[in-house]
């Protein structure tokens, strides 16, 4: 019996992962600060993964087979990680993002890519780490860099305090945007879009909106079972779906789903902010890698449909 330790994952995709390991016959060792319970069969540890000390005393000896990772939003969350998981686990999977490729969040310059962007766009071993910056603080952070760069810039850092000097192998996933339906719309944001469809309300877009990638729920959260449990690759991966869609053809296919009139859209001007996914730039990653070593994603095409059906009213 393999035993899995999970950071974070009490909520979202991050259940449907728990569940998969229990179901697969896995220990499963849940951390983190009590906000809810994990799925039942899994142990329940309660600690701050800020606090190297707390975090260590909470652990009481444990080791595991692999971690996943799914709150490591800092450099600083990173060396807490290297610090006591160290000796103690044969595996680290971080859940990252499909933002660390955003040149507009980057305080570096990213160097030119096609489109989709493959995982040697960022290099993280070579990425610099910045320490001096308040990442204890997310509101001093915010207001620093801005909301968006903090997120984005705070993954690539993670990534590098990892990648830099392993303590232990690993491995960054980096997720394009997730979609589900009925709970898993965890954002909000494919309800935004069925609501104003349905209402024939307009979408606020780009003039020429780029594509941008996307993966759904149980996808991620099979994907990262995988990446823990599955292979021994390190380095990152791109977790996305192969199709990708822009604002526009999103609209379309959710009009599509649920018998809604051709979507409205208001081109936005000026510095206006424009509806989510609506990105001037390519926004579209290549999960070319996880296909190569055996796993291959759903398009979006395939189930999109259904998340959007699970956000319709019953009857």
């Amino acid at each position: 019996m393999r035993h899995i330790c999970v950071i974070g994952g009490n909520r979202y995709f991050g259940r449907r992962l728990i569940r998969l390991l229990l179901a697969g016959g896995d220990r499963v060792t849940v951390v983190n600060r009590g906000s809810a319970a994990p799925p039942t069969g899994a142990e329940h540890v309660v600690a701050d993964r800020a606090d190297a000390a707390a975090l260590a005393r909470a652990l009481d000896g444990r080791a595991f087979d692999a971690v996943v990772d799914q709150v490591c939003y800092t450099p600083s969350h990173a060396d807490v990680a290297r610090r006591v998981f160290a000796g103690r686990t044969a595996r680290y999977v971080m859940t990252s993002t499909m933002e660390v490729y955003d040149p507009a969040t980057s305080p570096s310059p990213l160097p030119p890519a096609a489109a989709p962007v493959r995982e040697e766009t960022v290099e993280a071993a070579s990425w610099p780490v910045d320490r001096g910056l308040p990442w204890g603080s997310p509101d001093a952070l915010s207001r620093l860099l801005g909301e968006a760069a903090a997120y984005a810039e705070g993954k690539r850092q993670a990534e590098a305090v990892f990648a830099r000097d392993p303590a232990f192998p690993f491995l960054a996933v980096r997720s394009a945007h997730v979609l589900g339906g009925g709970d898993a719309d965890f954002t909000g944001r494919l309800r935004h879009y069925v609501d104003r469809v349905r209402a024939g309300l307009p979408v606020a877009v780009h003039r020429d909106p780029a594509p941008t990638s996307f993966v759904h729920h149980a996808e991620i959260a099979a994907f990262l079972h995988w990446a823990a449990t599955g292979t021994d690759v390190t380095g990152a991966l791109n977790a996305a779906s192969p199709d990708t869609l822009t604002v526009t053809g999103l609209c379309a296919a959710v009009a599509a789903a649920t018998g809604s009139p051709a979507p409205v859209h208001r081109v936005v001007t000026g510095g206006e902010p424009a509806s989510p996914f609506s990105f001037d730039r390519s926004y579209a990653i290549d999960a070319g890698r996880a296909a190569a070593l055996g796993f291959t994603f759903t398009d979006v095409a395939a189930w999109l449909p259904r998340a959007v059906a699970d956000l319709l009213p019953e009857g």
